[in-house]
C-alpha cells in the first residue's frame, strides 16, 4: 500500500448500470406521479443517458475529484454495456470490467419529477452474476482502499446469509486495505427484501471500516416497524422530514455499530449526514491516521444547492468525497462537511459528475457562509 498522503489507489467494485432519466417539464412532481395510470400519456422532455450504480457514480466521482481509481464490475456484450464502457473511457478512468457474453447489462429508468423523491425501474442484469472471482485481488493488493456498492441488488452477495460478501471483505482486509460498504434500496417484494439482513450485516461489518448506507435503506433492512412508522408519519412525503436525530438516526447508527462496523455514515437525504463511530480501541489496528476517529457523533446539515436538476448520484458522490477526504487524512468533521457539500454540488447537473467541484472550491464556499438546510429534528 502506498504511504504517500493523497496518492492512495482506490478500488470501487460491485454494482453498475445504465441510467435513463426522462426530464419532466412540469414543476409539480406530485401531480405527475398521480397521473401514472393505465392508458395515460405523459409528455416528457429529452432523456439523459448516463452511467449509474455505485461503481460508476462513486468511482467516477472519485476520479473527477482527482483520486486514483480502478473500477471492477460486470457488463453484458450488449448495446447498454458498450455505452457504459464508452462513458468510462471518455472520462479516462482505469477499469477492470468483465464483459459476459449473452448476459444483459443492468439498466435503471429513473423517474425524478421535481419536488418529489425518485422512483426507479431496475433490471439488475449481470450484477446478479458478479461474484468473488470478479474482484482482481492481484490489483487490489496494490491499493489502499476498497469500496463495494449495492450488495442489496446483487444476488450472490445476499444469498446464503451473505457468505460471499463476508468472504470478499475478509480477503480484502487480509491485504491491509481500509474498506467501505454502501447499500441501495430494494423492492419490498423482492428476494433481497426478505433476507435476514441483521445476519448478513452482522457477518460482514466486522471487516468494514466505513459503513455508508442511507437512513431509509438501513431502516428498512434492520428495523421494518420503525421504517413503517417513518412512512406513516411522512404521509407520502420524504421520510427525512420526520426523522429525529436521537430517536431515529442515532438509534439506527448504533445498531450498525453493534453489528461490527467501526464507523457509520448515514446519508439522510436533504437533511444531511450523520457520522457515528465505535470506541477508540476499534481503530487501534488500523492506519495511524484513523486512530483519532473513535467515539465521534457528528451531524452535518446539508448545504443549499445553487440549483437542483437531478438528485441521481448525489449520495454516491458524497461518499466519493468522504473516502477521498479520509484518505487525505482530514479530520472526521471535515470529511463529512466535504461529503455533504459534494452532494449539494452533484444535484446541480443531470449527470453524476458534471456538477462536482474541487475541495478547494467547496471549502471556500463553506468559509464564505454557504447556507445550510436545517431539517433534522432533535
Amino acid at each position: 500500500m502506498p504511504d504517500e498522503k493523497g496518492n492512495r489507489k482506490i478500488i470501487v467494485a460491485g454494482h453498475i448500470s445504465l441510467d435513463i432519466t426522462p426530464v419532466f417539464n412540469s414543476s409539480d412532481g406530485k401531480k405527475i406521479l398521480k397521473s401514472f395510470r393505465p392508458g395515460k400519456l405523459l409528455e416528457a422532455g429529452k432523456a439523459n443517458v448516463c452511467g449509474g450504480g455505485a461503481v460508476f457514480n462513486t468511482g467516477l466521482g472519485l476520479h473527477a475529484l482527482g483520486a486514483d481509481v480502478l473500477l471492477m464490475a460486470n457488463t453484458g456484450d450488449d448495446d447498454f454495456g458498450r455505452i457504459l464502457k464508452g462513458k468510462i473511457q471518455e472520462r479516462g478512468c482505469e477499469s477492470c470490467i468483465t464483459v459476459l457474453p449473452g448476459e444483459d447489462t443492468s439498466y435503471t429508468i429513473v423517474l425524478a419529477p421535481k419536488g418529489v423523491d425518485r422512483l426507479f425501474l431496475h433490471n439488475p442484469g449481470c450484477n446478479n452474476t458478479f461474484g468473488f472471482e470478479h474482484v482482481n485481488l492481484k490489483k487490489a493488493e496494490k491499493a489502499a482502499h476498497f469500496h463495494f456498492g449495492y450488495p442489496t441488488l446483487m444476488k450472490r452477495f445476499y444469498q446464503n446469509d451473505g457468505m460471499e460478501l463476508k468472504e470478499l471483505f475478509f480477503r480484502i482486509k487480509e491485504l491491509g486495505l481500509t474498506t467501505s460498504l454502501d447499500l441501495a434500496a430494494v423492492d419490498p417484494d423482492s428476494e433481497a427484501a426478505n433476507c435476514r439482513w441483521d445476519r448478513i450485516l452482522g457477518s460482514v461489518l466486522p471487516y468494514v471500516d466505513f459503513f455508508v448506507p442511507s437512513i431509509e435503506e438501513l431502516g428498512f433492512l434492520l428495523d421494518r416497524p420503525l421504517y413503517e412508522k417513518w412512512q406513516e408519519l411522512a404521509d407520502g412525503d420524504d421520510i427525512t422530514t420526520v426523522l429525529s436525530l436521537k430517536r431515529d438516526v442515532e438509534t439506527i447508527a448504533n445498531y450498525a455499530l453493534q453489528l461490527g462496523a467501526k464507523a457509520v455514515l448515514l446519508k439522510c437525504g436533504a437533511a444531511g449526514m450523520y457520522l457515528k463511530t465505535a470506541s477508540k480501541p476499534a481503530f487501534v489496528n488500523g492506519p495511524d491516521f484513523l486512530k483519532e476517529w473513535g467515539e465521534i457523533s457528528y451531524f452535518q446539515n446539508s448545504f443549499l444547492p445553487d440549483r437542483i436538476l437531478s438528485a441521481t448520484g448525489a449520495g454516491d458522490t458524497s461518499i466519493a468525497a468522504f473516502i477521498k477526504a479520509m484518505l487525505e487524512e482530514r479530520s472526521p468533521e471535515e470529511c463529512v462537511k466535504l461529503a455533504a457539500a459534494t452532494g449539494a454540488s452533484c444535484v446541480t447537473a443531470y449527470d453524476t459528475v458534471s456538477g462536482l467541484l474541487p475541495f478547494e472550491t467547496l471549502e471556500q464556499k463553506i468559509k464564505n457562509g454557504w447556507e445550510e438546510q436545517r431539517r433534522i429534528l432533535p
